[in-house]
Parts: C-alpha cells; structure tokens; sequence
C-alpha cells in the first residue's frame, strides 16, 4: 500500500510539473505556430488552431528581405557579447577584493552597492542619457553598453562565488609568488566558472532583450538591435502578425540555443577538489 501510494503521490507530482511546463512554453509554441502558419489560414479562428495546416517558412524570408534584419542580428550579437565580457571583467574585478581582501569599510562598500538594486532603472534613467550625451556615445555601441558595464547582482554572486574558494588555494598560489591580479585571472577565476557562466547567461538575456535603452540613445537605424527592429517590423505589417512573430522567433531563437548548451555548465563544482590535507 505504501508503494502505490508513493506511485500515486509522483504521478501527480509529475503530472503537475508537466502541465505547468506546458502552460509556461505554450506562448512560445503558439508564436512559432503563428511564424509557420501561411497567408491563408485564419490566425483568430474559434476555436483556435495550434498546429499550422500548411507550414510554410515563407514568412522568414520576408522579414529578412523586408528589413535589414541581418544588421540587427550583428548589432544585437556585439551589443551582448561586448555587455557579457566587460561585466563580467569588471564585476570580478570588484566582487574579488570584496570578498578576500581585508581593508576598511569593506562591508560598508558591499552593502551600498548591493542597496542599488532597489532602485529602479527609470529612475537613474534621465541623469545616465544626461550623461552619455556630455560623453558623446549616443548613437554608438558604447552609448548601448554604458549602462551594464557592471551590476550590483553581478558583483554580489561573484562575491559570493570568490568566498566559497578555500583559502588553501589562495594560500598555495601566494607561495609560488602569485600576485594579486594573477591571482584573481589565474586561481580565482578557474574555481567559479559556473558562477561565470550563469552571470554571463543573465547579462546576455538582459542585454539581448533590453528595448528600451536602446530606443532612448539610438535614432540611426543601422545601429538597431533585434528588438527595435521587431518593433519596426510591428509598425511596417501593423496587419499581418505572421510576419512579427517571425521576426519574433528570430529574436528569441539565438537566447534558446544559448541556454541549451550553457546550462550543462551551470553545475556546482567542488572548488576545493585539488586541496589535499
């Protein structure tokens, strides 16, 4: 008895996680059904249809064809991958000494800059435009940048990363005659990796997706991100939603095949694994 009731018990449990997945991916789903669907089918059908009837890829081409959608792709793909490497360059540089370095006012420091996460973008949104158009980075892949060059999330989980480091490791690489920024680049790094990645994975979502930024420092339209692009594509065929949740998909498409092959790295490693006693 206690057997089947253990069964029964995971089969909901199972049969709950599985349904809310499909209610979680079921947007994703109806927008790639949307992008296959051909010019013939009726997108507001009642009752709705989820598979297309005659799948066709037509709809990509057009959007390719109709904007400069591979610009945007470029742009959005250096926008992000410059955003990933400076962030994480300087939010390491900050989270290290934050976290084995000794010196006054160290907790003081760590507690103001976490605090800065409670403040909203919107608010520091104005004096940061003031302040790119006194640089003269509008309209310019730094002006894009500028913003997410480090965050206080990003300093607070490699602060925490850099703690869990046994200070064996540290200890063994001052005796060899590390310096401090070898240390940093050559010890400390290696030994947060997943911690790495999963900030690098969130920068990049962050930075892929970021609209509004954008919108605000940007008015040449080579200089468009997939965003505004597929919200230009909006405007364009403001009629024919096949061709926006194309776009769409081609927007999302490259953050999902980043996720796939990173997640696998995003495990818990045992950093003190070579600290033999």
């Amino acid at each position: 008895m206690n057997i089947q009731k253990s069964n029964r018990q995971i089969f909901i449990i199972y049969g709950l996680l599985t349904a809310i997945a499909l209610l979680t991916l079921f947007p994703l789903l109806w927008l790639i059904s949307t992008a296959l669907k051909s010019p013939t089918e009726n997108l507001l059908q009642s009752p709705p249809q989820l598979l297309p009837i005659q799948p066709t890829l037509n709809n990509f081409s057009r959007v390719w064809q109709s904007l400069p959608f591979g610009q945007y792709l470029y742009n959005s793909i250096l926008v992000s991958v410059l955003t990933v490497i400076l962030n994480l360059m300087f939010c390491s540089l900050a989270a290290y000494p934050l976290a084995r370095l000794s010196f006054l006012g160290r907790n003081g420091i760590f507690i103001a800059i976490v605090s800065t996460i409670m403040i909203p973008f919107q608010i520091v949104m104005i004096p940061l435009y003031i302040l790119i158009v006194q640089l003269g980075l509008t309209n310019s892949y730094l002006g894009m940048i500028f913003p997410s060059l480090a965050s206080a999330f990003g300093i607070f989980l490699l602060r925490q990363a850099f703690m869990g480091v046994p200070k064996e490791i540290e200890e063994a690489a001052r005796m060899d005659g590390s310096s401090e920024l070898g240390l940093w680049w050559f010890v400390m790094l290696p030994a947060i990796k997943p911690a790495l990645i999963t900030l690098a994975i969130f920068v990049f979502i962050g930075a892929w997706s970021d609209f509004l930024w954008p919108l605000i420092v940007i008015q040449d339209e080579s200089l468009y991100t997939l965003p505004l692009g597929v919200a230009k594509l909006a405007g364009t065929f403001s009629l024919d939603w096949r061709l926006v949740a194309a776009g769409s998909v081609i927007s999302i498409a490259p953050v999902l095949l980043l996720f796939l092959f990173l997640q696998r790295f995003i495990v818990p490693t045992d950093t003190g694994s070579g600290v033999k006693g």
